[in-house]
């Protein structure tokens, strides 16, 4: 009964790598495939709370963006910040008359809920202009081509169009931890061009304007530590689509996280918005976890098999990653893909751990029940 219980969970994790490459091979979705460029309005909505360090990097390459200037609205929302955040953003501003700053306090605070974040964006989305509204994080460095790809990706039906972020690894954990956003993106992938409902990624998303009005945008979501979650269910649930954009002009990099508890706190925040995720999902996602105890046992009962079906897995795994990494010109080397499944699990297990763990989240510098 164990031998065959463990055979058939890593058969079925074995089957799902086949179908996502398969599906990748011959059905992979360019949404900017056959569509002239246009260049429409548009308003880039960023908020930030004691992001000095970040923002240098952040401004620079918005400075950047390949997109003409009288079409281009850039807002940045101070959320309380502690430090010369305002100050670094203001100097910008001076120097862009199509940039503005607007200060989040006492008064604005909590207008649209608890979540900081999604409050300062509300706020930033009464003041946008454009026809497509483009999300960032203080933390992200911009492609040029950001905005043009972006735009060219809607149809009638597209109301909301995810991008690809890269973690900027420079050690050996950031390598991993790397690897472990493309494998969470190449699922929503897989998924997006199936067209099941899936999440959004607050940190390259673009709406357009219609959709975020029929949804009620920032504005009318549930209290949440996950906003961009909750906005793409309701854009969803206003009659559009999810399309996910994965080429080199949406692919935007952002930092890593500075050491494990921010990572649990970080992964503990993701895992309120997990657990409100279809039936489908968590399933899917609980046989990701379940299919570890499945190797250890079978490889207690037929040692053999289970190294061989473990290491069968790695390699498909290791497939899909770099079929995956490469539609942006990125390439994975083997050697974290091959480690990559011993970070997973322990990640996993710490995030679980902490997540029924009854402490309160920490998030930019703030504690959410």
């Amino acid at each position: 009964m164990i031998l065959w219980g463990c055979t058939a969970v890593i058969g079925l994790i074995l089957f799902q790598f086949v179908i996502i490459l398969i599906r990748f091979r011959f059905y992979w979705k360019d949404h900017t495939l056959g569509k002239a460029p246009f260049f429409p309005s548009v308003s880039v909505l960023i908020s930030a709370r004691n992001e000095e360090q970040n923002l240098p990097a952040l401004l620079d390459s918005l400075s950047k963006l390949d997109y003409p200037t009288d079409k281009l609205q850039v807002l940045f929302a101070d959320d309380q910040s502690e430090d010369n955040t305002a100050v670094l953003i203001r100097k910008y501003c001076a120097e862009n008359t199509n940039w503005d700053l607007v200060n989040i306090d006492a008064t604005l605070a909590g207008k649209y809920g608890v979540n900081g974040k999604a409050n300062a964006l509300a706020i930033l989305s009464e003041r946008a202009t454009g026809e497509f509204y483009f999300f960032t994080d203080a933390d992200c460095v911009l492609n040029p081509d950001w905005i043009k790809t972006g735009v060219t990706c809607f149809d009638q039906k597209v109301g909301l169009v995810l991008g690809i972020t890269q973690v900027d690894a420079n050690t050996f954990c950031d390598r991993l931890e790397e690897i472990d956003w493309w494998n969470t993106l190449g699922l929503v992938k897989a998924a997006c061009d199936a067209d099941i409902p899936t999440t959004g990624l607050g940190n390259n998303m673009v709406i357009k304007r219609e959709a975020y009005e029929a949804s009620g945008g920032f504005q009318k979501l549930n209290d949440s530590l996950t906003e961009d979650l909750e906005l793409s269910k309701a854009v969803q649930r206003a009659g559009y689509r999810v399309a996910h954009q994965v080429s080199p002009g949406m692919l935007l990099g952002t930092q890593p996280v500075k050491n494990l508890e921010s990572l649990l706190n970080q992964r503990k925040r993701w895992m309120s918005g997990v657990v409100t995720l279809p039936w489908y999902w968590l399933a899917a996602l609980s046989l990701q976890f379940i299919y570890f105890q499945a190797v250890l046992l079978l490889c207690a009962v037929e040692p053999l098999m289970g190294v061989m079906l473990g290491f069968a897995k790695i390699f498909l795994q290791g497939l899909f990653l770099r079929s995956f990494s490469s539609k942006t010109g990125q390439e994975i080397g083997w050697i974290y893909l091959l480690l990559y499944d011993f970070y997973y699990f322990i990640i996993s297990t710490l995030t679980i751990l902490y997540y029924f763990w009854p402490s309160k989240t920490k998030w930019k510098s703030r504690h959410y029940s």
